[in-house]
């Protein structure tokens, strides 16, 4: 780990100018993966802006929507009363991530941001585009059992680690920043970015852009939800393939539904074709399959990681039958 400048201002604007105008400078809250990235000489900031005096921890109902701020810790999102209330599908993935001590100190912002957990990212003796540009993908010809099998590209086949991701992109949820430019909001589906040629650069944050809160809309998916991650081991692994379902029933037959899948992209995979296909239709086991087929339209393996297209579909019927309460 190199030497590195700490600053901990008490105004968001000052935390903005701070990271705008130095090149290396990053915000940094719980830290929870940037300072493994940083020992490990992944990542090398010059300058850490702490935000933790900053007021964005609040949880509460605004404008038609639940208003979750940036800082608040991932343990307490997900044993929030508003939450549990209202978007139980968000508190599921939550505690299906990490470790408990790790969801106590990692944050809102901080999941949304953390990085891919590709073992040749982590190695600085091995080439990687997402860590040096032009450098190569290992993973590509090397073991890429964890890795994509949807939108990856010839520079990277990373996937996003993130359970809460996932859930997100199901609820269409908002991410709120602000930045020099002033604030503005991103869809969640638009937040984080396929690798294409640009591999390092996972969103579409601009520099200086600090997150301030996040917000999902009221929706109907308060009972018929599941999140169901697949995984090497019960607890701190990141998923295999996991699947977001939301279902809006009425009787036996669909109204509407949201899903998404982790563990298979570089982005939180959202399976909008696969929603509009349930729309209207009974709640089965054949539905449910139909579905899954469609959803894995486009998918392509690499030679470690084909059971996923296996999986994948199995994982997303199973996770759908418990939402409908057919198990």
């Amino acid at each position: 780990m190199i030497p590195f400048l700490y600053v901990k201002p008490s105004k968001a604007q000052a935390a903005i100018d701070t990271v705008a105008k130095d090149q290396t400078a990053m915000f940094i809250a719980g830290g929870t993966n940037l300072i493994d990235l940083m020992k490990r000489s992944v990542m090398n900031p010059e300058k850490l802006v702490d935000i933790n005096k900053l007021p964005l921890r609040k949880i509460e109902k605004e404008d038609g929507a639940t208003h979750i701020g940036a800082l608040a810790l991932n343990s307490t999102v997900a044993e929030d009363k508003l939450i549990l209330e209202r978007h139980p599908l968000l508190a599921q993935a939550l505690n299906a991530g990490a470790s408990a001590q790790l969801r106590n100190m990692a944050t809102v912002g901080g999941n949304l941001m953390q990085r891919v957990r590709c073992p040749y990212f982590y190695d600085t003796a091995m080439p990687c585009n997402k860590r040096e540009p032009g450098t190569g993908c290992s993973a590509l010809e090397g073991y890429n059992r964890m890795h994509a099998i949807f939108g990856h590209s010839d520079k990277c086949i990373a996937v996003n680690p993130s359970d809460m991701n996932v859930a997100l992109v199901a609820l269409d949820a908002t991410v709120l920043v602000s930045g020099p430019k002033g604030d503005r909001k991103i869809s969640f589906a638009d937040f984080h970015r396929l690798p294409g040629d640009t591999p390092h650069i996972d969103t579409n944050l601009q520099k200086g852009e600090l997150i301030t809160a996040v917000h999902i809309t009221e929706n109907p998916y308060t009972k018929n939800v599941h999140y169901l991650k697949v995984r090497d081991r019960n607890s701190y692994a990141f998923a295999l393939v996991s699947a977001a379902v939301g279902l809006e029933l009425n009787g036996n037959t669909i109204k509407s539904a949201r899903l998404a899948m982790g563990g298979v992209a570089h982005k939180p995979w959202h399976l909008t074709e696969a929603e509009q296909f349930l729309a209207g239709k009974p709640a089965t086991e054949a539905t449910f399959k139909q579905a899954a087929e469609l959803a894995m339209r486009g998918a392509k393996a690499f030679e470690h990681n084909k059971f996923k297209l296996e999986l994948g579909p199995n994982t997303l019927v199973q996770a759908l039958k418990n939402a409908a309460g057919a198990v």
